[in-house]
């Protein structure tokens, strides 16, 4: 599922730079919610949907706007501000608020070792990035991405609370957050950057993104979520820095240096160590 999330950004980067990035998002998201609706009209699926009380409506429409319009609108706003190295690392700091938030909110408590292996990640986190270079007047970007990532984090509690309880099939879960911050996400893009002339191969690349990448990775992430804890489903997240690292290595010819490469092996082994929890 993370490896399906890391492949966008090489697609991204090899055939989707003439798209303005948040117009792109919208487009893609979009295309997955009507890719995942047909397998929303049978009478089971219609009858769940029915059946949504509007406690959890509101649960699952504040689960699309976090997930989808805010943390997607904050990270691009974010990269307009910032360098990308610095986003990146700014966002690797979420599994920490994730687990501290789902202490109170969702009575989750990290056992010790979970402790040892999220900092242990950090740590790796931090040993791949440095040093890092802050130029001038990056103050407004770095409060953007503070709140973006306590979005990121919020929803990843969120989307824990309503699929932990298994009440909801994780397609109904991801269809209807979908719509719902998709929706909001692409008339934001229209507004803000126009709706660009798309190439054929611009709709290949969009469709491939919308089908395999996120109708079907979201809905697997969904499911994922009724057993893994948020700050598990958190860490495993994160590992995306290190997918994206090999990608672009074999796809892009990007260089990984000894620092990198140590780097991303601390954060590998403190992701795994995150991952051995007591059996209840």
């Amino acid at each position: 599922m993370t490896f399906l999330w890391s492949t966008s950004f090489i697609i991204i980067k090899l055939g989707l730079r003439d798209i303005p990035p948040l117009t792109y998002a919208g487009l893609r998201y979009v295309l997955a919610f009507f890719v995942l609706l047909p397998f929303a009209l049978t009478k089971k699926r219609i009858e769940e949907i029915k059946s949504i009380d509007k406690k959890n409506w509101l649960k699952l429409g504040a689960l699309g706007f976090l997930f989808y319009t805010f943390t997607q609108g904050t990270q691009f706003i974010g990269l307009s501000l910032l360098p990308a190295v610095t986003v990146s690392l700014l966002l690797n700091f979420t599994p920490i608020i994730v687990a501290v938030m789902g202490i109170f909110l969702l009575s989750e408590k990290p056992t010790l070792i979970q402790w040892a292996g999220s900092f242990l990640f950090i740590a790796g986190i931090l040993v791949y990035f440095y040093p890092v270079n802050l130029p001038g007047g990056t103050a407004l970007g770095i409060a953007v991405m503070t709140i973006g990532v306590l979005a990121n984090a919020a929803s990843s509690v969120l989307g824990r609370s309503v699929n932990r309880s298994g009440k909801f099939d994780p397609l109904t879960v991801t269809l209807i957050s979908m719509g719902i911050g998709s929706f909001i996400m692409l008339i934001t893009g229209i507004i803000v950057q126009g709706l660009p002339a798309i190439s054929f191969t611009n709709v290949l690349f969009l469709l491939w993104l919308s089908v395999i990448n996120t109708a079907f990775a979201f809905t697997v992430w969904n499911l994922t979520l009724r057993s893994l804890t948020a700050m598990e489903s958190s860490i495993i997240n994160g590992t995306m820095l290190i997918q994206i690292a090999l990608l672009a290595w074999i796809f892009l010819g990007e260089i990984i240096t000894a620092k990198e490469a140590i780097g991303m092996l601390i954060a590998l082994g403190g992701a795994g160590i995150v991952q051995f929890r007591k059996k209840q």
